[in-house]
């Protein structure tokens, strides 16, 4: 049981703080810069299971599966391993107006991240259940050491990279209809985290340069909601929910880099999904998601050589460009993701649970934005993941969940250079190991 002593509800405060404290300072990205999966029992399914309820961590994807959840707290730590580099091919034209990038192969030097997360549920009467989750986003997190864009007025190497950081606490209601149907909602408290090095190249495109690069950590806060439904037909259940877009707060520090003054929303998204138990030891999970990332600006913008270039493919200025930082710029040009999940889920043992599952999606970089997403090269589609799940006693067990996304690379020219002058590959791959406890409360 919950102790109710001022003591105990001092410790679980602290606890939340200290977590939000730590998450709040790291990165985290598999589907573009949303996580495949959150709590490592969904891990193990490669992120499946809108319709499945197996940890507090369902109200992260599906708010409605906390009234199935008894009472629960899961606390777990993430390390997190991307490998993310750029190769330029192809020496600088040298023509006047062209922005020539240095040939070479570049690794990021940031590759290892330990990630919190904590959730917990409580069933209320009448079939109602609270719940609260806290857990990180991230991605665009570079760290090239060296000048990547070419500025003829630095004379050192300028390290070049971005940081951002994304820290959400849900707090979920849930309802359940008869023994079989729920709906929920949660309310998100959002927070970002951003940084820019080495862009001062873009100064002469930005509408303030001083807001442009090395300003330091700027923060963003939001409030978004997701709503939910679960529900069970016999051994198939059907899930389903939806994330409002989070409108944040601008990034001041930095409106001279992104679309409409700084501004950074949370795109919206969605999940739908079924689970059979094909016997009472196998279940099969299988989801659809899709990321609306084109409804932020700052990140679909696409650069536009005709509208939002500052020069035109022969080198001429282009007098209808729009500058960096304003309604209508030039952003990373990401395109919403679809993603399909498969899971599935063996009782090998009373107690012992094994996963596996492996999802798939289009990556949302085109080959006409690689030069831009030098800084945030999210370009990964395949992921593989094992997990299981191993009762340590009666209110005690041990989860782990294994992913690796495979390698995946984008190329495309430098478009302001002389038309096949430069090439930019992008490449990335993606490693995760996720432990935690969950504790019968």
């Amino acid at each position: 049981m919950i102790s109710k002593s001022n003591n105990s509800v001092k410790k679980h405060l602290m606890l939340l703080a200290v977590l939000l404290f730590i998450i709040g300072s790291t990165g985290y990205a598999t589907n573009g810069y949303f996580r495949h999966a959150y709590g490592a029992q969904y891990s193990g399914l490669a992120g499946a299971g809108v319709a499945m309820y197996l940890s507090p961590f369902a109200s992260a994807t599906n708010p409605a599966a906390i009234a199935f959840m008894g009472k629960m707290l899961d606390i777990e730590f993430s390390f997190f391993n991307p490998n993310r580099e750029y190769t330029v091919t192809g020496n600088p034209s040298g023509f006047p107006g062209t922005f020539p990038l240095t040939p070479g192969n570049v690794d990021s030097d940031s590759k290892l991240f330990v990630i919190p997360g904590l959730a917990f549920s409580i069933p209320l009467s009448g079939g109602n259940a609270i719940g609260l989750a806290i857990f990180g986003n991230g991605g665009m997190n570079t760290n090239y050491n060296t000048k990547t864009f070419n500025n003829p007025q630095l004379t050192f190497d300028a390290p070049t990279g971005v940081d951002l950081s994304q820290l959400f606490v849900a707090g979920t209601f849930a309802k359940k209809f008869g023994e079989n149907h729920s709906i929920g909602v949660t309310g998100i408290f959002a927070f970002q985290r951003f940084k820019a090095e080495g862009l001062f190249a873009f100064g002469g495109f930005s509408s303030d340069p001083t807001k442009l690069t090395n300003n330091g950590h700027a923060t963003s806060t939001g409030f978004g909601a997701r709503f939910g439904y679960l529900g069970e037909f016999g051994v198939v259940s059907i899930g389903a929910s939806y994330q409002t877009k989070i409108s944040m707060s601008e990034f001041d520090e930095y409106a001279g880099l992104f679309a409409d003054g700084g501004d950074f929303d949370i795109p919206s998204n969605w999940t739908a999904g079924i689970a059979i138990k094909a016997t009472p030891a196998l279940t099969l999970a299988a989801d659809v998601q899709q990321a609306k990332y084109t409804d932020v600006n700052s990140v679909s913008n696409p650069l536009d050589l005709l509208n939002n270039s500052p020069v035109l493919q022969n080198g001429s200025p282009n007098q209808n460009f729009i500058p960096l930082g304003t309604e209508g710029a030039w952003g990373f040009g990401w395109d919403d993701m679809t993603i399909f999940k498969a899971g599935i889920q063996y009782e090998a043992a009373p107690g012992f649970m094994l996963r596996g599952g492996f999802s798939t999606g289009g990556q949302p970089i085109a080959p006409s934005e690689v030069m831009f997403n030098i800084l945030a090269p999210g370009v990964m589609e395949q992921h593989i993941t094992l997990g299981l799940t191993k009762a340590l006693n009666e209110k005690l067990s041990l989860n782990v969940g294994l992913m690796h996304a495979l390698s995946h690379d984008v190329t495309g020219p430098n478009p302001f250079e002389a038309p096949e002058q430069q090439q930019i590959e992008l490449k990335m791959n993606q490693f995760e190991g996720d432990i935690g406890l969950s504790i019968a409360l």
